[in-house]
């Protein structure tokens, strides 16, 4: 059975740091392109963020604030977040690329 679970997720003031995990099991983690998404109150899923290999890409609204990341050896993929805004107060998910396995979500809320 696949199993992606997320944690890290909280209340941080503007500004503030967090970082979130995604532990995984029951597929070949490591030869996956993994992702992190996120879906805000009342909008649709983001994409936020991809590492494949040794390439990672970001969306420009987190570029130079996020940083992807990952474990093989732990089946854990990593999403560390800096400098954070309002605007990334969301459900973040981790998934495979394609989007063919999504864990079930972890809040940020970034408020003061």
């Amino acid at each position: 059975e696949v199993q992606l679970v997320e944690s890290g997720g909280g209340l941080v003031q503007p500004g503030g740091s967090l970082r979130l995990s995604c532990a995984a099991s029951g597929f070949a983690f490591g030869i996956n392109a993994m992702s992190w998404v996120r879906q805000a109150p009342g909008k649709g899923l983001e994409w936020v963020s991809t590492i494949g290999g040794s390439i990672t890409t970001y969306a420009d609204s987190v570029k130079g604030r996020f940083t992807i990341s990952r474990d093989n050896a732990k089946n854990t993929l990593y999403l560390q977040m800096n400098s954070l805004k309002p605007e990334d107060t969301a459900v973040y998910y981790c998934q495979n690329s394609r989007g063919t396995y999504r864990g079930q979500g972890t809040q940020v809320t970034v408020s003061s």
